[in-house]
């Protein structure tokens, strides 16, 4: 054990009656504080972020090929891709699923109610990976090559305001060329995802539906739905889906489509920064605070080290290694608490929320271990660095007014 180490130690293990024991459990509740503040930030953020896009990609895929004129409408203008260029999109690099689909607003009406809705036409080859996480009752629709299936997977949110349960009769009415028609569906599944705009809009059902009221022919579509791996790669698939695509057609991402919510995600990582920015250093503050008081309280044994021959090196290494100790021992009960909690929300769900505000039932959380060891690795230096100013105060202490310091 070298000499800077030893004393180091001493000054940690004091007895009670001194004043570095309560000053550094002081320091480590604060910089453990600091640290579960800003662990807990990055997890909710990235479970908001994580749980918001995944419930949003759900309804829309992540790029979407449509008319150029469509706008965004509910009654969009047909398009039909050749399958060999159907093929070349499936090969792009990231490219998990693709699939057609038809939009047309209709109203679904009971004896004493009304509501607007879109019917999502989808065909057999629709990825339901979304949905059957989402569906609360009944199941998903089961299509056949036969005939169009009358199965529809509603909202358990419409369910509730018109009064429907699985496996009753709904009738949807739609208009065509200022003529009204009606179409009678079972519904065979109801689904709940939290977010209110979207679970008060969209019924799930056969596209060959809206082919036949359109009168479109069975390869005229409302557009194309693209699933991928990795959405870090959205804008670069987007355009090579773009660059394969026909000149009357174009490719939306869903941040493209859905802007203000992507926007209102994007508001959060400012918070988040502010917060690690804050907590950072409130655990480099605390740490020179309490520095600079165990170099207060030891003035006189400063004094006697010099006296002895130690340098000014070594005794400042004495209040290096106490405050390493106190930072490494800070962030280990930090992230165990932060941790902790972390993990009690993901399994429990302690801490709700109203999901007519935040489009989630309860905080959601996520986090990896990258972003964990980056955290802790960021507050160590950050503190290291802390450490320095306070330390160099050791030098310009005088041995002899230091023995006699009181």
């Amino acid at each position: 054990m070298n000499f800077e180490y030893f004393i180091s130690r001493r000054i940690r293990t004091k007895s009670s009656a001194s004043f570095s024991r309560p000053i550094i459990r002081v320091s480590i509740t604060g910089i453990s504080i600091g640290l579960a503040v800003m662990l807990i930030s990055v997890a909710v953020l990235k479970g908001f972020q994580k749980e918001i896009s995944q419930k949003v990609v759900g309804f829309g895929s992540h790029i979407q090929i449509s008319h150029f004129d469509s706008n965004n409408s509910y009654e969009p203008t047909p398009i039909s891709i050749p399958d060999s260029d159907l093929q070349k999109i499936r090969s792009i690099e990231g490219v998990t699923h693709l699939s057609p689909f038809g939009l047309k607003a209709g109203i679904v009406k009971t004896e004493d109610q009304i509501h607007g809705v879109v019917f999502k036409g989808i065909d057999e080859t629709y990825d339901w990976s979304f949905f059957t996480q989402k569906i609360v009752e009944g199941q998903a629709p089961a299509y056949t090559d036969s005939a169009a299936s009358t199965d529809l997977l509603i909202s358990k949110k419409v369910a509730n305001l018109l009064g429907f349960k699985t496996g009753d009769d709904l009738r949807m009415y739609f208009i065509i060329d200022n003529t009204i028609r009606g179409r009678k569906f079972t519904i065979s599944g109801m689904y709940e995802t939290g977010l209110t705009e979207f679970d008060e809009m969209y019924i799930l059902g056969d596209i060959r539906h809206l082919q036949k009221l359109n009168d479109w022919n069975s390869g005229q579509v409302s557009g194309y739905e693209i699933l991928i791996d990795d959405f870090d790669n959205l804008n670069r698939i987007s355009e090579q889906v773009y660059s394969t695509i026909g000149f009357d057609l174009n490719t939306q991402t869903i941040k493209q489509l859905y802007p203000q919510i992507f926007d209102w995600i994007e508001i959060q990582d400012l918070n988040v920064i502010i917060i690690l920015i804050l907590m950072t250093l409130v655990a480099g503050i605390t740490i020179i605070s309490t520095l600079l008081i165990l170099i207060l309280e030891h003035t006189r044994d400063i004094g006697i080290l010099k006296a002895m021959g130690a340098s000014v090196k070594s005794i400042r290494l004495i209040f290096l290694y106490t405050s390493t100790y106190i930072t490494l021992y800070a962030l280990l009960w930090g992230n165990v608490v932060a941790l902790l909690l972390i993990w009690l929300q993901k399994t429990f769900g302690l801490i709700p929320l109203p999901s007519e505000s935040y489009f989630l039932s309860q905080v959601p959380v996520s986090i990896n271990l990258f972003e964990i060891l980056l955290i802790n690795a960021v507050t160590l230096f950050i503190c290291f660095l802390m450490m320095l100013i306070p330390s160099l105060v050791v030098k310009y202490i005088s041995p002899v007014k230091a023995i006699r310091f009181e």
